[in-house]
């Protein structure tokens, strides 16, 4: 799906979008970012509640495709800064993870 829909099906705010006509491919939720890098594909939504720095570097690490911040969670100085320097697509949205995922299949 394209990116302007997952940032209307969760009701999200953006940080950065670079493209918001840019195909996203599956998904993966997590906070362990070593398990990120190994893990997520390419492409993907993220949803983690991580909102610091490192979540930039693990972002073009995996080739994520937007992070998704949920629960809340906003984007610290530092993390705001990079993703917009580096153009990595970052959204907010104020739902938990297991809502957002399910938000974004369809499945609410």
């Amino acid at each position: 799906m394209k990116l302007k829909e997952v940032i209307e099906k969760l009701n999200a705010t953006t940080v950065n979008v670079s493209d918001p006509e840019k195909e996203i491919e599956g998904g993966y939720a997590g906070d362990f970012l070593s398990f990120v890098m190994g893990k997520a594909p390419e492409n993907c939504a993220w949803f983690t509640v991580m909102s610091n720095v490192n979540v930039a570097g693990v972002a073009t690490l995996a080739g994520t495709g937007v992070v998704v911040l949920c629960e809340g969670a906003k984007a610290d100085e530092n993390l705001s800064a990079r993703v917009k320097r580096e153009d990595i697509d970052l959204i907010e949205t104020d739902y938990d993870i297991y809502t957002a995922v399910l938000k974004y299949n369809n499945a609410d």
